[in-house]
């Protein structure tokens, strides 16, 4: 297989694996604001909102729950954190938002598990 479908195999495996942590994140009261927003810090997968305020998902594949977990770098999660700053410059409360950083592991299943405040911030 050449690296070429193996990217676009990749890519519509995590496309998939976003869908799915989309539709349980409405299925519990959440709107879906924006998905795969893009900021200075690099690619959010998913911001989600309710009336408790901003949710921020990271959701990372892998073949087991576990294998997916090791993928999450510390580098990734200041990268998330500065794009969600700026995402939040267009809240009506700013940087004074209420928000919380999940992380969503999809294995190669479809299983997920949803780490919520994964980060420890929000």
């Amino acid at each position: 297989m050449s690296r070429h479908a193996r990217g676009q195999m990749a890519y519509h495996s995590g496309e998939a694996a976003e869908h799915s942590i989309a539709q349980d994140y409405e299925r519990r009261g959440f709107s879906i604001a924006k998905r795969r927003w893009r900021g200075p810090g690099g690619e959010i997968d998913l911001i989600t909102r309710n009336a408790d305020g901003v949710v921020f998902v990271e959701v990372k594949k892998g073949p087991t729950l576990a294998r997916a977990a090791e993928r999450i770098t510390q580098h990734q999660m200041a990268r998330i954190y500065a794009s969600a700053a700026q995402f939040l410059e267009n809240e009506p409360q700013g940087q004074l938002t209420n928000v919380r950083f999940d992380v969503a592991l999809v294995d190669g299943q479809g299983q997920y598990e949803i780490l919520e405040n994964a980060y420890g911030l929000g």
